[in-house]
């Protein structure tokens, strides 16, 4: 099937990416989203103990088995969080979905290419390939859970305040390059974060709490109307804290 489609969103899923979509999805009507199946964790821990080491990487993902299961004891707090925002954490039925194996796959880009959109948005999905990158001849967007580029990566709202820096708690939509969330900054969403979040809060009620600095660059993506913000902030690729980094700042500092 080949038709022209403004919007094309590449996801994995999650709630906090349904937030977004869904905000996109209600703002705009030419709109489809690329579901992506998600990577087998051997692969990501290789990759990742490749650029770390095997014993970060393992710290890493002993914080990741909390934070994959730990997420029905905070099912009250993100009931909460989207109540008070009037946020939906589920991807509306009226959506176009069509699901793909990778954003990086071939079906991936033949889907793009097919649609021939104005704009393409990224929330939670891989990173894309530079060769991914240089098939696709439209503005590609990226929504991070983060200030960039002081907390690239992953984490950044734990990071935030396990740091004491709550003044750059908050969300960054950038232009995507080649790099870990180092493309130029379009809008930045500054939150104060509450004391109730957690890592497994912080996605969701940043969300919740930035959305529409996503519509807003989408805007301007399709109003050809791209500008770029400058930061002083040091540029830091972030990771997620290995477990005993994550246990002793809940213990000590109460930074769950």
């Amino acid at each position: 099937m080949t038709r022209q489609t403004k919007i094309i969103v590449i996801t994995s899923g999650g709630a906090y990416a349904w937030i977004i979509i869904n905000a996109l999805a209600e703002r705009f009507g030419d709109f489809e989203v690329a579901f992506e199946q998600p990577e087998s964790k051997g692969v990501f821990l290789r990759r990742r103990a490749k650029k770390i080491g095997w014993l970060q990487t393992a710290g890493q993902f002993g914080t990741m088995v909390i934070s994959r299961f730990g997420k029905r004891f905070t099912k009250a707090r993100a009931n909460e969080i989207l109540a008070a925002s009037g946020s939906q954490a589920e991807l509306s039925p009226q959506t176009l979905v069509t699901r793909v194996s990778s954003a990086n796959g071939s079906d991936c880009l033949k889907f793009i290419s097919s649609r021939k959109p104005d704009v393409v948005f990224l929330a939670g999905c891989r990173m894309l390939s530079k060769a991914t990158l240089a098939a696709i001849d439209c503005p590609v967007l990226n929504y991070h859970s983060g200030i960039n580029p002081k907390y690239r990566g992953l984490a950044g709202g734990w990071w935030a305040r396990a740091t004491g820096d709550h003044q750059n708690y908050g969300t960054t939509v950038h232009l995507v390059d080649a790099g870990v969330d180092t493309g130029g900054t379009l809008y930045q969403a500054f939150l104060t974060p509450d004391p109730r979040e957690t890592l497994l809060t912080d996605s969701l009620a940043m969300a919740a709490g930035s959305r529409e600095i996503a519509v807003r660059a989408v805007e301007d993506a399709l109003n050809g109307n791209l500008q770029t913000r400058p930061s002083d902030l040091p540029s830091v690729q972030r990771f997620h804290p290995p477990i005993w980094t994550y246990l002793m700042t809940g213990f000590f500092k109460r930074v769950w």
